[in-house]
């Protein structure tokens, strides 16, 4: 089941892509209200809330199953999905400056998007050893 579980991950990747559009429009709506820090920081809690549940939810229904050593090379899959997406798509469809896709990596102004990443990475493997 190996084949699958790379091919499912792959799937449940784009779904975090659609579910992170929503939760950056939904930040929108309160970001006035909290001021834009809190609301990165608001936002990027409930992204890694998302993820690991997403995660979680994959393993425990979709069937796939593997080693620890293969979930965590999912996770790193997903990072390095992620950060490519966030630079490529960010930089050269959205059109923003590599100044302004750095500033969310600031993490001692308060910028916490690196713990969304670290998320990313070790949640195939955290789910997978909660559920053995």
């Amino acid at each position: 089941m190996v084949r699958n579980l790379y091919l499912y991950s792959l799937v449940v990747w784009m779904l975090f892509i659609f579910l992170a559009i929503i939760n950056g429009t939904s930040r929108g709506l309160y970001a006035p209200y909290t001021g834009e820090l809190l609301a990165h920081q608001i936002s990027s809690v409930i992204f890694c809330i998302v993820i690991f549940t997403v995660s979680y939810i994959f393993l425990k229904y979709s069937g796939v199953s593997g080693t620890s050593v293969q979930f965590i090379y999912v996770g790193l899959m997903w990072l390095f999905l992620t950060v490519s997406f966030e630079f490529l798509f960010g930089h050269f469809v959205i059109g923003n400056s590599w100044e302004r896709l750095l500033h969310d990596y600031y993490f001692l102004e308060g910028r916490i998007w690196l713990l969304v990443l670290i998320v990313t990475a070790i949640s195939p493997w955290l789910a997978n050893r909660i559920l053995s």
